[in-house]
Protein backbone atom coordinates (compact mmCIF):
# COMPACT_ATOMS: atom_id res chain seq x y z
CA UNK A 1 0.00 0.00 0.00
CA UNK A 2 0.64 3.60 -0.63
CA UNK A 3 1.52 6.15 1.72
CA UNK A 4 -1.69 8.13 2.66
CA UNK A 5 -0.58 12.12 2.34
CA UNK A 6 -3.57 13.08 -0.23
CA UNK A 7 -5.82 11.16 2.55
CA UNK A 8 -4.07 12.76 5.67
CA UNK A 9 -3.63 16.01 4.00
CA UNK A 10 -7.75 16.27 3.24
CA UNK A 11 -8.62 15.08 6.66
CA UNK A 12 -6.44 17.79 8.07
CA UNK A 13 -8.03 20.30 5.61
CA UNK A 14 -11.26 18.89 6.72
CA UNK A 15 -10.94 18.83 10.47
CA UNK A 16 -10.50 22.33 10.13
CA UNK A 17 -14.38 23.63 8.24
CA UNK A 18 -16.07 19.53 9.36
CA UNK A 19 -16.91 18.52 13.02
CA UNK A 20 -14.50 15.82 13.82
CA UNK A 21 -13.11 15.87 10.40
CA UNK A 22 -15.11 13.29 8.94
CA UNK A 23 -18.15 11.91 11.54
CA UNK A 24 -20.69 8.72 12.15
CA UNK A 25 -19.39 5.32 11.81
CA UNK A 26 -16.51 6.88 9.44
CA UNK A 27 -14.58 8.94 11.99
CA UNK A 28 -11.36 7.96 13.25
CA UNK A 29 -13.36 6.97 16.62
CA UNK A 30 -15.12 4.11 14.94
CA UNK A 31 -12.01 2.26 15.55
CA UNK A 32 -10.73 1.49 11.88
CA UNK A 33 -6.81 0.81 11.56
CA UNK A 34 -4.88 3.52 10.74
CA UNK A 35 -3.72 1.83 7.72
CA UNK A 36 -7.27 2.73 6.50
CA UNK A 37 -7.64 6.03 4.29
CA UNK A 38 -10.31 8.59 4.65
CA UNK A 39 -11.47 9.48 1.28
CA UNK A 40 -12.14 7.43 -1.96
CA UNK A 41 -11.78 8.53 -5.22
CA UNK A 42 -12.91 5.91 -7.59
CA UNK A 43 -14.93 2.10 -7.71
CA UNK A 44 -15.70 -0.29 -9.96
CA UNK A 45 -17.40 -3.87 -9.57
CA UNK A 46 -15.89 -4.92 -5.90
CA UNK A 47 -12.91 -2.41 -5.37
CA UNK A 48 -12.36 1.46 -4.85
CA UNK A 49 -9.78 3.02 -4.77
CA UNK A 50 -8.57 5.83 -1.97
CA UNK A 51 -7.67 9.42 -3.08
CA UNK A 52 -3.73 8.43 -2.84
CA UNK A 53 -4.34 5.44 -5.58
CA UNK A 54 -4.53 2.54 -3.32
CA UNK A 55 -6.98 0.10 -4.85
CA UNK A 56 -9.06 -2.14 -2.48
CA UNK A 57 -11.37 -4.98 -2.77
CA UNK A 58 -14.33 -4.50 -0.48
CA UNK A 59 -16.21 -5.94 2.03
CA UNK A 60 -18.28 -2.83 2.89
CA UNK A 61 -20.06 -2.38 0.10
CA UNK A 62 -20.64 1.38 0.89
CA UNK A 63 -21.11 0.05 4.13
CA UNK A 64 -24.06 -2.17 2.35
CA UNK A 65 -25.29 0.65 -0.34
CA UNK A 66 -23.41 -0.87 -3.14
CA UNK A 67 -25.61 -4.44 -3.77
CA UNK A 68 -24.75 -5.21 -7.58
CA UNK A 69 -20.88 -3.63 -7.65
CA UNK A 70 -19.37 -0.08 -8.24
CA UNK A 71 -20.24 1.34 -11.27
CA UNK A 72 -22.95 -1.13 -12.75
CA UNK A 73 -23.29 -0.76 -16.38
CA UNK A 74 -27.07 -1.39 -16.82
CA UNK A 75 -28.18 1.19 -13.57
CA UNK A 76 -25.13 3.70 -14.72
CA UNK A 77 -26.82 3.93 -18.19
CA UNK A 78 -30.06 4.10 -17.05
CA UNK A 79 -29.17 6.82 -14.50
CA UNK A 80 -27.48 9.18 -16.58
CA UNK A 81 -30.17 9.08 -19.23
CA UNK A 82 -32.43 10.38 -16.24
CA UNK A 83 -29.66 13.04 -15.07
CA UNK A 84 -29.66 14.21 -18.69
CA UNK A 85 -33.18 14.96 -18.47
CA UNK A 86 -33.40 16.31 -14.78
CA UNK A 87 -33.47 14.58 -11.43
CA UNK A 88 -35.49 16.99 -9.39
CA UNK A 89 -38.47 19.40 -10.51
CA UNK A 90 -41.61 20.98 -8.76
CA UNK A 91 -43.39 17.73 -9.02
CA UNK A 92 -42.65 13.88 -8.89
CA UNK A 93 -41.59 12.27 -12.42
CA UNK A 94 -43.52 9.47 -13.51
CA UNK A 95 -41.05 6.80 -11.94
CA UNK A 96 -41.72 7.34 -8.17
CA UNK A 97 -45.26 5.68 -9.86
CA UNK A 98 -43.49 2.68 -11.03
CA UNK A 99 -41.05 1.86 -8.53
CA UNK A 100 -44.29 2.11 -5.88
CA UNK A 101 -45.65 -0.43 -8.51
CA UNK A 102 -42.69 -2.21 -8.23
CA UNK A 103 -42.12 -2.36 -4.53
CA UNK A 104 -45.93 -3.43 -4.13
CA UNK A 105 -45.48 -6.07 -6.51
CA UNK A 106 -42.27 -7.47 -5.24
CA UNK A 107 -42.92 -7.45 -1.41
CA UNK A 108 -46.33 -10.17 -0.37
CA UNK A 109 -47.85 -7.98 1.95
CA UNK A 110 -47.26 -4.12 0.92
CA UNK A 111 -50.29 -2.41 -0.63
CA UNK A 112 -48.42 0.84 -0.78
CA UNK A 113 -45.25 2.64 -0.70
CA UNK A 114 -43.69 6.02 0.21
CA UNK A 115 -39.70 7.60 -0.25
CA UNK A 116 -37.12 9.76 1.36
CA UNK A 117 -33.37 9.57 1.04
CA UNK A 118 -32.44 7.20 3.85
CA UNK A 119 -33.29 4.77 6.65
CA UNK A 120 -33.58 6.97 9.66
CA UNK A 121 -36.44 9.09 7.79
CA UNK A 122 -38.34 6.53 7.01
CA UNK A 123 -37.87 4.70 10.69
CA UNK A 124 -39.16 7.98 12.25
CA UNK A 125 -41.74 8.06 10.07
CA UNK A 126 -43.30 4.44 10.44
CA UNK A 127 -43.44 4.96 14.41
CA UNK A 128 -45.26 7.81 13.88
CA UNK A 129 -47.86 5.66 11.71
CA UNK A 130 -47.87 3.34 13.67
CA UNK A 131 -49.10 5.93 17.08
CA UNK A 132 -51.47 7.53 14.49
CA UNK A 133 -53.38 4.40 13.48
CA UNK A 134 -53.52 2.94 16.83
CA UNK A 135 -53.95 6.16 18.90
CA UNK A 136 -51.05 4.74 21.66
CA UNK A 137 -47.76 6.40 22.72
CA UNK A 138 -45.32 3.80 23.68
CA UNK A 139 -42.53 1.96 20.84
CA UNK A 140 -40.77 -1.24 22.02
CA UNK A 141 -37.13 -1.99 20.34
CA UNK A 142 -34.51 -4.16 20.95
CA UNK A 143 -31.66 -3.39 23.43
CA UNK A 144 -28.98 -2.17 21.59
CA UNK A 145 -30.69 -2.28 18.22
CA UNK A 146 -29.60 0.57 15.66
CA UNK A 147 -32.57 1.94 13.87
CA UNK A 148 -30.85 5.67 12.64
CA UNK A 149 -29.67 8.89 14.09
CA UNK A 150 -32.81 10.13 15.20
CA UNK A 151 -33.32 11.15 18.78
CA UNK A 152 -35.51 8.08 20.02
CA UNK A 153 -32.76 5.43 18.55
CA UNK A 154 -29.53 7.18 18.13
CA UNK A 155 -26.19 5.41 19.96
CA UNK A 156 -24.99 8.50 20.68
CA UNK A 157 -25.61 11.03 23.98
CA UNK A 158 -25.10 14.12 22.66
CA UNK A 159 -27.59 16.26 22.72
CA UNK A 160 -30.11 13.88 23.78
CA UNK A 161 -32.49 14.49 26.59
CA UNK A 162 -34.73 11.97 28.67
CA UNK A 163 -37.76 12.82 27.22
CA UNK A 164 -36.46 11.99 23.55
CA UNK A 165 -37.21 8.30 24.97
CA UNK A 166 -39.60 8.45 27.65
CA UNK A 167 -42.30 6.58 25.09
CA UNK A 168 -39.29 3.46 23.78
CA UNK A 169 -39.29 0.58 25.77
CA UNK A 170 -36.54 -1.84 25.23
CA UNK A 171 -36.28 -5.82 25.72
CA UNK A 172 -33.39 -8.10 24.89
CA UNK A 173 -33.07 -9.83 21.83
CA UNK A 174 -34.37 -13.08 21.84
CA UNK A 175 -35.86 -12.71 25.40
CA UNK A 176 -39.49 -13.29 24.63
CA UNK A 177 -40.58 -14.06 28.16
CA UNK A 178 -38.75 -10.36 28.93
CA UNK A 179 -41.00 -9.12 25.83
CA UNK A 180 -44.13 -10.90 26.67
CA UNK A 181 -44.13 -9.22 30.12
CA UNK A 182 -43.61 -5.28 28.32
CA UNK A 183 -47.07 -6.57 26.44
CA UNK A 184 -48.86 -7.59 29.74
CA UNK A 185 -47.51 -4.58 31.74
CA UNK A 186 -47.96 -2.06 28.93
CA UNK A 187 -50.39 -3.37 26.17
CA UNK A 188 -52.89 -0.69 26.00
CA UNK A 189 -49.96 1.91 25.50
CA UNK A 190 -47.73 -0.21 22.79
CA UNK A 191 -48.15 1.83 19.71
CA UNK A 192 -45.41 -0.82 17.42
CA UNK A 193 -42.66 -2.75 17.80
CA UNK A 194 -39.73 -2.44 15.50
CA UNK A 195 -37.10 -4.67 15.01
CA UNK A 196 -34.37 -6.17 12.15
CA UNK A 197 -34.91 -9.02 10.91
CA UNK A 198 -31.54 -10.39 13.57
CA UNK A 199 -29.64 -8.83 16.05
CA UNK A 200 -26.46 -6.51 14.69
CA UNK A 201 -25.66 -4.32 17.29
CA UNK A 202 -21.88 -2.78 16.88
CA UNK A 203 -18.68 -4.35 18.67
CA UNK A 204 -20.74 -7.29 19.19
CA UNK A 205 -21.60 -10.41 17.42
CA UNK A 206 -24.68 -10.52 14.94
CA UNK A 207 -27.85 -12.70 16.69
CA UNK A 208 -29.76 -14.50 14.24
CA UNK A 209 -33.61 -15.41 16.04
CA UNK A 210 -34.00 -18.31 18.25
CA UNK A 211 -37.04 -20.67 17.29
CA UNK A 212 -40.01 -19.50 16.41
CA UNK A 213 -38.67 -16.06 17.44
CA UNK A 214 -40.71 -14.20 14.79
CA UNK A 215 -43.69 -16.38 15.12
CA UNK A 216 -44.21 -15.54 18.51
CA UNK A 217 -43.32 -11.42 17.57
CA UNK A 218 -46.13 -11.94 15.44
CA UNK A 219 -48.56 -13.70 17.43
CA UNK A 220 -48.02 -10.64 20.06
CA UNK A 221 -48.65 -7.81 18.06
CA UNK A 222 -52.05 -9.65 16.67
CA UNK A 223 -53.63 -10.12 20.11
CA UNK A 224 -52.57 -6.35 21.36
CA UNK A 225 -53.60 -4.43 18.58
CA UNK A 226 -49.79 -3.41 17.66
CA UNK A 227 -47.97 -2.80 14.57
CA UNK A 228 -45.03 -4.97 13.40
CA UNK A 229 -41.85 -2.69 11.83
CA UNK A 230 -39.52 -4.79 10.01
CA UNK A 231 -36.09 -2.21 9.88
CA UNK A 232 -34.72 -4.02 6.64
CA UNK A 233 -32.86 -0.94 5.77
CA UNK A 234 -29.47 -2.71 6.41
CA UNK A 235 -30.58 -6.57 5.40
CA UNK A 236 -32.83 -5.77 2.57
CA UNK A 237 -32.37 -7.94 -1.00
CA UNK A 238 -29.59 -9.77 0.63
CA UNK A 239 -31.30 -12.49 1.91
CA UNK A 240 -34.65 -12.88 -0.21
CA UNK A 241 -35.23 -10.77 -3.21
CA UNK A 242 -38.88 -10.27 -1.88
CA UNK A 243 -37.73 -8.56 1.43
CA UNK A 244 -36.14 -10.56 4.70
CA UNK A 245 -39.56 -11.00 6.16
CA UNK A 246 -39.51 -14.06 3.45
CA UNK A 247 -36.31 -15.43 4.71
CA UNK A 248 -37.54 -15.44 8.30
CA UNK A 249 -41.28 -16.92 7.02
CA UNK A 250 -43.17 -14.17 8.91
CA UNK A 251 -45.29 -11.05 7.84
CA UNK A 252 -44.52 -7.36 8.95
CA UNK A 253 -47.11 -4.57 9.03
CA UNK A 254 -44.27 -2.32 7.03
CA UNK A 255 -41.02 -2.36 6.37
CA UNK A 256 -38.46 0.28 5.80
CA UNK A 257 -35.76 -0.10 3.33
CA UNK A 258 -32.69 1.59 2.31
CA UNK A 259 -28.97 0.86 1.31
CA UNK A 260 -28.80 -1.73 -1.41
CA UNK A 261 -32.11 -0.66 -2.83
CA UNK A 262 -30.69 2.12 -4.71
CA UNK A 263 -27.03 0.89 -5.29
CA UNK A 264 -25.12 3.51 -4.06
CA UNK A 265 -28.20 6.54 -5.12
CA UNK A 266 -29.59 8.14 -2.19
CA UNK A 267 -33.63 6.80 -1.63
CA UNK A 268 -35.21 4.96 1.13
CA UNK A 269 -38.72 3.49 1.29
CA UNK A 270 -41.44 2.44 3.87
CA UNK A 271 -43.75 0.14 2.73
CA UNK A 272 -47.18 -1.18 4.49
CA UNK A 273 -50.23 -3.11 4.73
CA UNK A 274 -53.85 -1.73 3.40
CA UNK A 275 -55.38 -1.55 6.69
CA UNK A 276 -52.79 1.51 7.73
CA UNK A 277 -52.66 3.21 4.67
CA UNK A 278 -55.07 6.07 5.97
CA UNK A 279 -52.95 6.80 8.87
CA UNK A 280 -49.91 6.54 6.76
CA UNK A 281 -51.59 9.64 4.95
CA UNK A 282 -52.04 11.54 7.39
CA UNK A 283 -48.46 11.72 9.05
CA UNK A 284 -46.87 14.25 7.15
CA UNK A 285 -43.81 13.24 4.87
CA UNK A 286 -41.63 15.91 2.92
CA UNK A 287 -38.32 16.51 1.37
CA UNK A 288 -37.21 19.00 -1.51
CA UNK A 289 -34.92 16.10 -2.86
CA UNK A 290 -36.37 12.66 -1.87
CA UNK A 291 -38.51 12.89 -5.23
CA UNK A 292 -35.22 12.63 -7.07
CA UNK A 293 -35.99 10.82 -10.25
CA UNK A 294 -32.41 9.83 -10.73
CA UNK A 295 -32.19 7.59 -7.23
CA UNK A 296 -35.86 6.28 -8.25
CA UNK A 297 -34.63 5.32 -11.75
CA UNK A 298 -31.21 3.59 -9.82
CA UNK A 299 -33.62 2.26 -7.60
CA UNK A 300 -36.44 0.34 -9.95
CA UNK A 301 -33.31 -0.54 -11.73
CA UNK A 302 -31.55 -2.12 -9.15
CA UNK A 303 -34.52 -4.10 -7.63
CA UNK A 304 -35.20 -5.28 -11.28
CA UNK A 305 -32.10 -6.35 -12.10
CA UNK A 306 -32.42 -8.24 -8.04
CA UNK A 307 -35.57 -10.41 -8.74
CA UNK A 308 -34.46 -11.32 -11.85
CA UNK A 309 -31.09 -12.35 -11.78
CA UNK A 310 -32.18 -13.68 -7.80
CA UNK A 311 -29.10 -11.72 -6.13
CA UNK A 312 -30.33 -12.02 -3.02
CA UNK A 313 -29.21 -15.81 -3.46
CA UNK A 314 -26.15 -15.20 -4.96
CA UNK A 315 -25.16 -13.46 -2.69
CA UNK A 316 -26.12 -15.45 0.38
CA UNK A 317 -23.86 -18.01 -1.87
CA UNK A 318 -20.71 -16.23 -2.46
CA UNK A 319 -21.19 -15.49 1.34
CA UNK A 320 -21.25 -18.87 2.33
CA UNK A 321 -18.45 -20.08 0.56
CA UNK A 322 -16.68 -16.69 1.37
CA UNK A 323 -16.96 -17.23 5.35
CA UNK A 324 -16.29 -21.13 5.47
CA UNK A 325 -12.77 -20.96 4.04
CA UNK A 326 -12.07 -17.98 6.21
CA UNK A 327 -12.76 -19.69 9.09
CA UNK A 328 -10.64 -22.44 8.36
CA UNK A 329 -8.22 -19.94 7.20
CA UNK A 330 -8.29 -18.66 10.52
CA UNK A 331 -8.24 -22.16 12.28
CA UNK A 332 -5.53 -23.44 9.83
CA UNK A 333 -3.57 -20.71 11.73
CA UNK A 334 -4.93 -21.54 15.85
CA UNK A 335 -7.75 -18.84 15.75
CA UNK A 336 -11.07 -19.61 16.66
CA UNK A 337 -13.28 -17.04 14.10
CA UNK A 338 -16.32 -17.25 13.78
CA UNK A 339 -18.52 -15.62 10.77
CA UNK A 340 -21.55 -15.13 12.82
CA UNK A 341 -24.88 -13.54 10.90
CA UNK A 342 -26.19 -14.23 6.91
CA UNK A 343 -23.43 -15.10 5.18
CA UNK A 344 -24.08 -12.21 2.61
CA UNK A 345 -23.39 -9.47 5.57
CA UNK A 346 -21.06 -11.67 8.07
CA UNK A 347 -19.87 -10.07 11.25
CA UNK A 348 -16.27 -11.45 11.91
CA UNK A 349 -16.07 -12.68 16.48
CA UNK A 350 -12.28 -14.25 17.45
CA UNK A 351 -13.32 -16.66 20.56
CA UNK A 352 -12.09 -14.79 23.63
CA UNK A 353 -11.49 -11.73 21.92
CA UNK A 354 -13.64 -9.23 24.07
CA UNK A 355 -11.31 -6.69 24.43
CA UNK A 356 -11.38 -6.56 20.45
CA UNK A 357 -7.57 -6.35 20.12
CA UNK A 358 -7.17 -9.33 17.97
CA UNK A 359 -10.25 -8.41 14.98
CA UNK A 360 -8.29 -5.01 15.38
CA UNK A 361 -4.71 -6.67 14.50
CA UNK A 362 -6.12 -8.52 11.70
CA UNK A 363 -8.22 -6.17 10.38
CA UNK A 364 -4.64 -3.57 9.94
CA UNK A 365 -2.84 -6.45 8.62
CA UNK A 366 -5.43 -7.14 5.91
CA UNK A 367 -5.49 -3.90 5.27
CA UNK A 368 -1.95 -3.46 4.22
CA UNK A 369 -2.81 -5.79 1.70
CA UNK A 370 -5.51 -3.94 0.01
CA UNK A 371 -8.43 -5.97 1.98
CA UNK A 372 -11.14 -3.59 3.65
CA UNK A 373 -12.09 -5.29 6.63
CA UNK A 374 -13.90 -3.35 9.19
CA UNK A 375 -12.64 -4.46 12.73
CA UNK A 376 -16.22 -3.18 13.86
CA UNK A 377 -19.08 -3.89 11.89
CA UNK A 378 -20.54 -6.26 9.99
CA UNK A 379 -19.18 -7.16 6.34
CA UNK A 380 -21.08 -7.21 2.99
CA UNK A 381 -20.89 -9.29 -0.10
CA UNK A 382 -22.29 -7.46 -3.20
CA UNK A 383 -22.77 -9.61 -6.58
CA UNK A 384 -19.83 -8.38 -7.94
CA UNK A 385 -17.67 -10.18 -5.88
CA UNK A 386 -16.41 -13.25 -8.34
CA UNK A 387 -14.73 -16.01 -7.34
CA UNK A 388 -11.52 -14.64 -8.51
CA UNK A 389 -11.88 -11.54 -6.29
CA UNK A 390 -12.96 -13.83 -3.28
CA UNK A 391 -10.36 -16.29 -3.93
CA UNK A 392 -7.78 -13.56 -3.96
CA UNK A 393 -9.18 -12.06 -1.06
CA UNK A 394 -8.66 -15.66 0.73
CA UNK A 395 -4.89 -15.71 -0.34
CA UNK A 396 -4.09 -12.41 1.55
CA UNK A 397 -6.74 -12.43 4.63
CA UNK A 398 -4.48 -16.38 5.18
CA UNK A 399 -1.21 -14.17 4.76
CA UNK A 400 -2.59 -12.11 7.22
CA UNK A 401 -3.72 -15.16 9.68
CA UNK A 402 -0.13 -16.33 9.69
CA UNK A 403 1.21 -12.58 10.35
CA UNK A 404 -1.27 -12.75 13.05
CA UNK A 405 0.02 -15.71 14.62
CA UNK A 406 3.75 -15.01 14.35
CA UNK A 407 2.81 -11.66 16.36
CA UNK A 408 1.41 -13.52 19.04
CA UNK A 409 3.93 -16.49 19.63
Amino acid sequence: MKAHSKSDSLFERASQVIPGGTYGHIAPAAGLPRQFAHFCSSGKGAVFQDVDGNEWIDFMCAYGAVLHGYQHPIIEEVVEIQRRKGAIFNHPNEVVVELAEKLTQTIDFASWSVFAKNGSDLTTWAIRVAREYTKRPLIVKALGAYHGVDAWCDPGIGGRIDSDRSDIVEFEWNNLNQLEDIFKQRKDDIAGIILTPYHHAAFAPSIMPLGDFWGHVRKLCTEHGTLLILDDVRAGWRLHEGGSHRFFNFTPDMSVFSKALGNGYAISACVGIEEIKHAASEVFLTGSCWNDAVAMKAALTSLTITTEKKVSQSVLKKGRFFCEKLESLAKGANFSLKMTGPPSMPYPWFEGDENLFLIQKFCKLASEKGLYFHPHHNWFISDAHDQDSLKKSLQLAGNAFEELRSSNL
